[in-house]
């Protein structure tokens, strides 16, 4: 063991192949932080650090978990059934799911904040409250999407468990410090919780693509949110010019 992390230690391709790695750990994390972010916003603030930990520590543990059953996990793309002459693995059935809860989850939560005062009806059977039970079960299930398909990710870019095991852990801490920041800045800014509620349904849209086999390259998709924030970032500048002017007046 010591002798093959010398090894890789002395291995320029090892320490490329570790940075490029953690690079898109953590991007693929970004998507987890947002649905966290929503999510423990909605619980009692007492309640929001440790929903969020929680979060963060399952997807630690999930990545952790998987990493050791990388054949398992590989199997998990090779076909299980055809239908119409396209062909479905254990991975594209669990992106499909996950993309299907995630569309779900957003179009509910857009019509909470588009409708002060909803109905009940399909998007609102219970109300708008969330326990701390269903908030968390609510994040592991999407770790648990997120995870597979990080971790299939890593194979593909490296052969090296060790590579593998690093990257993720420090991907799940970057993804720890920036959680609390993430959902603050969110729940403080009413224009950017639609924002990210958007971003929910483009996440879940591209993972339904990929579990039909349409690949979609992440760095559009990631190209089109920052495009997106940045605009955010300028309407929200001039709202607070704006408020500058009429209070000066």
């Amino acid at each position: 063991m010591i002798d093959n992390l010398v090894t890789l230690a002395a291995d320029p391709a090892a320490w490329a192949a570790l940075a490029a790695l953690i690079a898109m750990e953590v991007v693929l994390g970004i998507d987890n932080l947002v649905f966290i972010s929503i999510l423990t916003n909605k619980l009692p603030e007492h309640q929001r650090s440790r929903a969020r930990r929680i979060g963060i520590g399952g997807a630690l543990l999930l990545r952790i978990g998987l990493l050791g059953t990388v054949a398992f996990i590989v199997q998990l793309t090779q076909p299980v059934f055809s239908v119409f002459g396209q062909d479905f693995s254990w991975r594209d059935m669990i992106l499909i799911a996950g993309g299907l809860f995630l569309l779900w989850k957003a179009t509910r939560e857009i019509h909470h904040n588009v409708d002060p005062d909803p109905n009940p009806d399909l998007f609102d059977s219970r109300g708008s409250s969330m326990g701390f039970a269903s908030a968390v079960g609510q994040i592991l299930v999407l770790d648990m999407v997120f995870s597979i398909d990080s971790i299939i990710t890593a194979v593909g870019m490296t052969d090296h468990i060790t590579i593998m095991v690093i990257a993720v852990l420090v991907a799940v801490t970057v993804m720890l410090f920036a959680v609390n920041p993430l959902a603050n800045f969110i729940r403080a800014n009413p224009t950017i919780v639609m924002l990210a509620l958007g971003f929910l349904l483009l996440i879940g849209t591209i993972l339904i693509a990929e579990g039909f086999g349409a690949h979609v390259p992440k760095g559009y998709i990631y190209a089109a949110m920052a495009f997106a924030v940045i605009i955010e970032g300028l309407n929200m500048l001039a709202r607070r010019a704006r408020k500058k002017q009429s209070k000066a007046a």
